[in-house]
């Protein structure tokens, strides 16, 4: 096979359901670890497919025993094995998981424990305050994981006296399994309705694009389809091994002690990355990823070419990918053999895109269509038929698809700026252009006083480095020096700096702060 030609889809099983996943791999893999983390006591411990399954089933025999059925549970904590084990005994069970964002407010996780109708709270000891807090007001079901041991214990003893509700009954591939609150850029929150085949299917159909075989450090949050598909079950699909990083100050020794062959991330941790590696030698590189890292898949926002091009000479391939929640995420992702920079990769298998209402370039909104599309906003029948016609998915995103079926993304449609002379302007295009300015750091474009506006955060530490003495004449040469490349309709016409960085959703994207509606100059 040449180089960065088309080749087959990679064939992987073909499951429907996440406990139909973890009774394949422990049928196939029983003896192979699924996890490895440290304890309190800084030991490290290893749990098996198949001790991960005789565990769910534990579980979900007291979930059940406690009268927790066909109910809704939220999960608080950091990433987690306990976490995982709540999550996987909660849908197995039949029970909806409702994954909370460690990052919000009590009077927030308020607000989402109610609306989703929760009626039991699984939490870690370092949320016990919060849990503690919740039991003042909530008449639901607290469980701490620190009594996850005990009850395992209970779970063995349930089913081994007969109690064999757990086993006997299995959710149906269209049962809900989660309901997922977006944390978008703009509006309000959202529960998103995945069931167990959005889930699955959208694993399966990544891992027919994707190989994604062997060890991977899980770095996202676990309360993020991004972080629980592409972290956890694309690699358990492949029978590979997960180690679970529990703060981001210990990545460099995780990564010693993880061996990645593959990393998921967002475009924030490949910068982070990046700025590590981007003037070490191939052979420190390497050591510093643990010496078995062949690929990063990236996903969740634009990402730098200059990025890519950097791990590619280290020997390392950053894949760049697209998914959304409401599509359980996945849409697209390079290929590990076949990739186009500047694309999002190639649409997953079983999955279908439509551009509606494509301009003289071909770019318009992304529709979706698939298995792994949502069932609907949750309580939001309104929200969901505005997004969600004859199973099409509007994504509200802007693209185009080539003849190979790898999408590209050029920008939001709530962010297009129209121009008087009826020329649209996507700010993401614009933005990712002046991030490749060593100067920026973060950078949102907008219209502003009918002129086009980019409010700069400096990368200061380069400013220092470089002993510059005026930021904006430095920026303003830069800027000149791009316009010049840029049809005029599309240059920058004023420059806003600021001191401090952007406020940013927890899954690092920035907030804009949009006034409703598309901008007009």
């Amino acid at each position: 096979m040449k180089r960065n030609q088309d080749y087959p889809l990679y064939d992987v099983k073909r499951i429907t359901s996440l406990r139909k996943l973890i009774e394949f791999r422990a049928e196939q893999s029983k003896e192979t670890v699924v996890f490895a983390f440290e304890n309190e006591k800084k030991e490290r411990v290893e749990i098996t497919y198949g001790q991960m399954k005789e565990q769910t089933e534990a579980l979900g025999a007291v979930i059940l025993d406690l009268g927790i059925r066909n109910a809704k549970a939220a999960i608080l904590g950091e990433n987690s094995y306990h976490w995982l084990l709540a999550f996987f005994s909660l849908t197995g069970s039949g029970n909806i998981a409702v994954p909370i964002d460690r990052e919000l407010q009590t009077d927030q996780i308020q607000t989402l424990i109610r609306d989703s109708g929760c009626q039991a709270f699984f939490y870690a000891p370092s949320y016990a305050d919060i849990a503690n807090a919740l039991m003042e007001t909530e008449e639901i079901t607290f469980i701490c994981m620190d009594t996850f041991d005990d009850l395992l214990k209970k779970g063995n003893t349930l089913i081994q006296n007969g109690n064999g509700e757990y086993l006997k009954n299995k959710p149906s591939d269209d049962a809900t399994a989660a309901i997922v609150y977006t944390s978008g850029t703009t509006g309000i929150s959202k529960g998103v309705m995945l069931s167990h085949k959005n889930f699955a299917l959208d694993t399966y159909a990544s891992c027919r694009v994707g190989c994604f075989d062997g060890n991977t450090l899980l770095l996202l949050p676990l309360h993020h389809t991004f972080g629980l598909v592409a972290g956890v079950f694309v690699t358990m699909l492949y029978g590979g091994s997960i180690y679970i990083n529990a703060s981001l100050k210990q990545l460099p020794m995780d990564l010693q002690k993880a061996k990645p062959k593959n990393l998921f991330l967002v475009p924030l941790f490949v910068e982070m990355l990046y700025k590590n590696i981007q003037n070490a030698s191939p052979a420190d590189v390497a050591a510093f990823f643990g010496g078995n890292l062949e690929s990063v898949i990236s996903g969740g926002a634009p990402l730098n070419p200059n990025y890519i091009k950097t791990f590619r000479s280290f020997g390392i391939n950053l894949l760049n990918g697209y998914g959304i929640t409401e599509c359980s995420p996945v849409v697209s992702v390079n290929r590990n053999e076949f990739y186009k920079d500047g694309s999002v990769g190639r649409i997953v298998d079983e999955c279908l895109v439509r551009i509606e209402q494509p301009d003289a370039d071909g770019n318009g909104e992304i529709l979706v269509k698939g298995p792994m599309v949502m069932q609907g906003y949750y309580k939001m029948e309104d929200e969901t038929r505005d997004v969600l016609k004859d199973g099409w998915f509007s994504t509200g995103d802007i693209g185009h698809v080539d003849e190979d079926h790898f999408l590209y993304i050029t920008g939001r449609r709530k962010n297009l700026i129209i121009l008087k002379n009826g020329e649209n302007v996507a700010p993401e295009e614009l933005e990712l252009l002046l991030k490749n300015i060593s100067l920026i750091c973060e950078v949102v474009v907008s219209a502003q006083e009918e002129k086009l506006t980019a409010e700069i955060y400096p990368d200061f530490s380069y400013v220092e480095e470089n002993k510059i003495q005026d930021i904006e004449h430095a920026l303003k040469e830069e800027i000149l020096r791009l316009n010049t490349s840029l049809p005029k309709f599309k240059q920058i016409q004023k420059i806003l700096i600021r001191n401090t960085e952007f406020e940013k959703t927890t899954t690092k994207k920035i907030k804009r702060n949009m006034r409703g509606g598309n901008q007009n100059v």
